[in-house]
């Protein structure tokens, strides 16, 4: 089985758009799927909506009432998972659902141990609404993360592996969001590759980027760093 974790954080009006689109990807897997919210207490009607879809997917909710971050909402939702593969995406609809069937097959197929989907290889792209600022901004940090590991885009939120290859999450010290960089250091993978995808900007509800977590991205790449010399020495 599948388990897709979504990290969630006021996207109510995302999430009907999201669960209609994993299905329409999913609903003939064999093995079946889960979608699994973490929702860091939003507040915005987000519950609601879930118990309505839930009765159509095979959805559920798990809301957080006392930590907020995306990236320990996804180690939260990986620890609830139930799936033989996991794969993590984003609630704002960037993600394209469509690409979750590739990611999966190449993991189950033993072609790669770790998949993400990567904007910065040969046939992805980003929206064309993004700014100048904001590609230039995605490019300076892809570059500071890129001798940490192999892909292009280790900024990706969008990223599939098995179950047996998560680290183990009490090893998992994230800050801010990008969890996939964090598991991509601290994990085992002998195989990670990338598959192209488009980047969409969201149509609906606001971008969570600001300057605290650019901060606090600066802050995880100092400790992986550190990280790195140590397991080296």
């Amino acid at each position: 089985m599948i388990s897709i974790v979504v990290p969630t954080y006021r996207e109510a009006d995302n999430l009907s758009f999201l669960a209609h689109a994993i299905d329409a990807a999913l609903g003939d897997f064999d093995g079946g799927y889960e979608l699994l919210l973490v929702d860091d207490d939003s507040q915005d009607g987000s519950e609601e909506v879930a118990a309505k879809l839930s009765r159509r997917f095979p959805l559920r909710i798990l809301v957080r009432k006392g930590e907020r971050g995306l990236a320990t909402a996804v180690i939260e939702g990986i620890r609830a998972s139930t799936g033989d593969v996991v794969v993590v995406m984003d609630g704002d609809l960037s993600h394209p659902p469509g690409a979750i069937p590739i990611m999966v097959e190449r993991v189950m197929s033993g072609a790669s141990d770790f998949v993400l989907g990567s904007r910065y290889v040969e046939g992805g792209s980003v929206d064309e609404a993004w700014s100048g600022f904001r590609k230039l901004n995605s490019l300076i940090a892809s570059l500071l993360a890129r001798p940490l590991c192999t892909l292009k885009d280790p900024m990706s939120g969008f990223f599939a592996l098995r179950r047996a290859d998560v680290p183990d999450l009490r090893r998992l010290s994230p800050i801010g969001y990008k969890i996939a960089l964090e598991i991509l250091v601290k994990g085992n993978f002998q195989d990670p590759t990338e598959v192209p995808i488009h980047f969409a900007e969201r149509q609906h509800g606001e971008s969570k980027l600001s300057l605290k977590e650019q901060l606090n991205f600066i802050r995880h790449l100092h400790r992986l760093y550190a990280y790195r010399r140590r397991s080296h020495h």
